[in-house]
């Protein structure tokens, strides 16, 4: 049996590689967190924020609705309270449905320059 190399995940990701991920200053997530209580990164000895994959996908979901839908900050509390699990499965489908569109556009692209 060969030794498969596994790929190592990464638990903590600071509040600078989170706003990269997002395209977003930090002080918006720093906003984002005093506004929603489903978010609460761990802090560590200095203070630190420690953002876990639950709280990027916390982050995801408040994103989605905030910059994607246009919700409010009081219209996407409501929704996360009310519909959280339905919220989350929506955006995973959008998510792999925008995959599937860069797959076919890149496939589309190849097509029209071996013409």
């Amino acid at each position: 049996m060969p030794y498969k190399e596994r790929e190592i995940e990464k638990q903590y990701y600071t509040i600078g590689e989170v706003a990269e991920m997002f395209d977003v200053a930090a002080s918006l997530i720093r906003f984002w967190e005093t506004e929603f209580e489903q978010l609460s990164p761990k802090k560590n000895k200095k203070g630190n924020r420690q953002y876990t994959a639950k709280d990027i996908e916390t982050l995801r979901t408040i994103y989605h609705l905030v910059k994607e839908r246009g919700y409010t900050i009081q219209g996407a509390k409501e929704v996360l309270k009310n519909k959280s699990v339905q919220t989350k499965d929506k955006i995973e489908i959008i998510e792999s449905l925008e995959k599937v569109k860069a797959f076919l556009v890149g496939i589309k692209s190849q097509l029209n320059t071996k013409e």
